[in-house]
């Protein structure tokens, strides 16, 4: 990417109403969540697929809701189910008369569609968890060798309760690694629980106006995509993803079994610009990265066994990570401050 194609301040200035107005509808739906709606928001600007966990009835589907109305995007759900089968989101052939001969004709299942809310997708078997991969990676479904292309913008929007619930499968690490974020709703305050009790009535959906179109959000995107990333900060990236395949200094010796992928980095790269951008800025920060590098690995990383039975969590590993990891590579002279 050459320097004459990066985003101007002014084009980045330009966008931060729209954004306000987006931010401040979002936390009328889910009170008391505001970093946890940036990051929302942040991964749908970097075009990535969200995956929400939480214990049933603290907001996760009505968020899906609200995002969907407020970006005027065609929105289908599915309610996965032990017994939902790939044909069923995906779409099968049916026999149909056409023009006096009987031929299979395509239907489309609800993967066809601008937002695909998948609701308790834990729930449903590991086979049909995996007919979501191609959708999610190429933007494509494949049935019986012939290939579908889906709408533009396509975003999975996932919900799964915590694994520990009765009646939920584990995702694939291949599935879980097409999630730019995985994000945790945490149970509310009681001061939260009273905003909620005074703004709702059980049974009815808050109301969200459309702020923007589907054009007006693929113009954003394409703005984040040329947001100016310093090498330093691609370099910093780097190091972060890259120990996550050490040893990590006070935990055990090979407490990470499973480091990120290179995707991770991608995503971190795509999620920092879209951070920037929230931030009115129209370059990339070592903060930009900081902050959404836990959403970024927490699904990504997997902890070994004597790291699970020591009490050792996820979480506990990506702040050692970042503690451990400085912003600029030492041992480089030629580190420049960003």
């Amino acid at each position: 990417m050459t320097s004459t194609s990066y985003a101007s301040d002014q084009e980045v200035s330009l966008v931060q109403e729209k954004l306000k107005q987006l931010r401040h509808h979002l936390q009328q739906v889910l009170f008391g969540k505001e970093e946890l709606i940036d990051l929302v928001i942040a991964g749908l600007l970097a075009r990535g697929h969200l995956l929400l966990e939480g214990l049933p009835g603290l907001g996760k589907t009505e968020l899906v809701k609200g995002v969907s109305k407020a970006l005027s995007l065609e929105t289908k759900r599915i309610q996965f189910t032990p017994d939902l089968l790939p044909g069923d989101i995906t779409g099968n052939p049916v026999l149909q008369e056409v023009d006096g001969n009987r031929e299979f004709v395509f239907q489309k299942g609800p993967l066809f569609s601008n937002i695909v809310l998948a609701d308790e997708i834990n729930r449903a078997s590991p086979k049909t968890q995996s007919a979501l991969l191609e959708a999610m990676q190429e933007r494509q479904v494949t049935v019986i060798g012939e290939s579908h292309t889906l709408p533009h913008p396509f975003f999975v929007l996932a919900t799964q309760n915590p694994i520990e619930l009765e009646g939920t499968y584990p995702l694939p690490e291949a599935q879980l690694d097409r999630f730019l974020f995985k994000l945790h709703l945490k149970k509310n305050t009681a001061g939260v629980l009273e905003k909620i009790v005074l703004n709702r009535e059980l049974g009815t959906e808050p109301e969200v106006p459309t702020v923007m179109s589907a054009e007006e959000l693929l113009d954003l995107t394409n703005l984040v995509r040329r947001i100016y990333l310093p090498e330093v900060v691609a370099n910093f990236i780097a190091r972060l993803v890259d120990a996550t395949h050490q040893d990590v200094k006070g935990l055990p010796s090979g407490a990470i079994q499973f480091g990120a992928s290179p995707r991770a980095a991608l995503a971190m790269a795509s999620a920092a610009k879209a951070t920037a951008v929230l931030q009115n800025r129209s370059n990339t920060s070592f903060e930009d990265v900081r902050s959404i590098a836990a959403a970024v690995l927490r699904h990504r990383i997997i902890l070994s066994y004597e790291a699970k039975m020591d009490q050792f969590t996820v979480e506990q590993v990506i702040d050692s990570l970042l503690e451990q990891t400085p912003n600029q590579d030492l041992a480089s002279p030629q580190s420049l401050k960003a």
